[in-house]
């Protein structure tokens, strides 16, 4: 990347699914197919916007459904096109077989999803139920906490997609509302530099090679399905390395640093949140309040690589830390489950280390509902008890109406 390219950013006020919509152009992709959703609605409108200007030179389908938005997607990435789209909450579980199809046919398809509840009851607003609902259907999983980062891990995602060592498809999560709809300022980058990040897409195995004719959506009978299964697990762990590597890639181009976790003034801390998504920031904020004005010494894992897991980068951050205790903040219920999703990925990686830390969970910010500094304050009061010994729910909720 030329260092001169560096200095051409430009700062602006947009939201989530403008910035979201503005990474696709820069990337440009052959093929978007899509249908509106609340709160992903403006990220196509916007995106629709360029395709009618003549900014992109994206073929853009607008489907009848989401099941059908996928299944365009599928279609156009195993003909050898880019193809990517966006959906939210229902529009996801609505995917659902398509999901499979696509990751099973390992099609390098990258796609946004403005996290939103899951009904019954219908509700509108952000919370990650959708994304964590699809989390073993073989996708690659990034999560946002703002905008800006939105933005990045699209133009990441492509390459990371595109990889030979993965072929995977990639959905990056933004919360509904909270970062699709905020303004902020963001840093978009010049339009050459992505082009020449994100490189040009080398279609393994098209449809449309006529010179090397090849078969897709075969039928895999009980002698060969687990062994495509298999080797869809072994591509997960290889983008492991991958998503490293185009963040460090990133990083080198554009200054802008990219791991799998972000430890948060985690070296000295007695107490470490770990959670996922928009309420980082607000997580960092109480972190740095309680520290300046009590010595509390609070630390902050925010995960960004939600699938493959990144469990040891999280237990590297807790074992070189002074941890007590850990609370894990989940938008999500899994029904009958211990705790929430992420709360069992943590316990899971303890175990993979033979460490075991006193934990405890929350469940917040469903269906949209609020989470601010006094939810997350609560939460680490909770988790300084546990550390003193007294009893503490497995199970906790943020902002409850009892």
């Amino acid at each position: 990347m030329r260092p001169e390219l560096i200095k051409e950013v430009t700062y602006v006020p947009y939201s989530g699914n403008m910035a979201a919509a503005e990474a696709m152009r820069q990337i440009n992709p052959d093929v978007v197919a899509a249908y509106p959703i609340t709160p992903q609605t403006e990220l196509m409108q916007f995106f629709a916007d360029f395709v009618a200007n003549g900014l992109v030179d994206s073929e853009y389908i607008p489907v009848e459904s989401e099941h059908s938005a996928m299944s365009a997607c599928v279609g156009a990435a195993a003909a050898g096109s880019r193809a990517m789209t966006a959906t939210a909450g229902p529009g996801l579980a609505y995917m659902w077989e398509v999901l499979g199809i696509a990751s099973g046919m390992r099609l390098p398809i990258v796609m946004t999803v403005v996290n939103r509840a899951l009904s019954a009851p219908i509700n509108i607003h952000g919370d990650q139920s959708d994304m964590m609902g699809a989390r073993d259907q073989g996708w690659i999983m990034l999560f946002s906490e703002n905008a800006e980062e939105q933005y990045d891990n699209l133009i990441q995602a492509i390459r990371i997609a595109e990889d030979e060592r993965t072929r995977l498809p990639v959905m990056i999560g933004m919360d509904g509302f909270v970062i699709s709809h905020a303004i902020e300022r963001v840093r978009l980058l010049p339009d050459r530099a992505v082009e020449e990040f994100v490189g040009e897409l080398k279609p393994m195995y098209p449809l449309l090679d006529v010179d090397n004719p090849v078969a897709h959506g075969a039928v895999a009978m009980t002698d060969s399905y687990m062994e495509f299964k298999r080797q869809q697990r072994e591509a997960m762990m290889e983008a492991y390395k991958v998503i490293r590597e185009v963040g460090k890639a990133f990083e080198e181009a554009f200054g802008r640093k990219y791991e799998h976790i972000e430890a948060y003034k985690t070296e000295d801390a007695d107490y470490i949140l770990v959670v996922t998504g928009s309420a980082a920031g607000t997580a960092k904020y109480v972190v740095d309040k309680l520290r300046e004005e009590k010595g509390i010494k609070v630390g902050i894992i925010k995960i960004r690589t939600f699938r493959p897991f990144p469990y040891y980068d999280v237990m590297d951050a807790i074992e070189a830390s002074n941890c007590k205790a850990i609370g894990i903040l989940d938008r999500a219920e899994t029904f009958g489950g211990a705790s929430g999703p992420l709360f069992e990925e943590v316990a899971t990686a303890q175990h993979l280390r033979r460490k075991y830390y006193p934990m405890t969970g929350f469940i917040y910010g469903l269906g949209g509902r609020d989470t601010n500094v006094h939810h997350i304050e609560e939460a680490i009061d909770k988790v300084m008890k546990l550390a003193a010994g007294e009893e503490v729910p497995l199970v906790n909720y943020l902002n409850l109406k009892e």
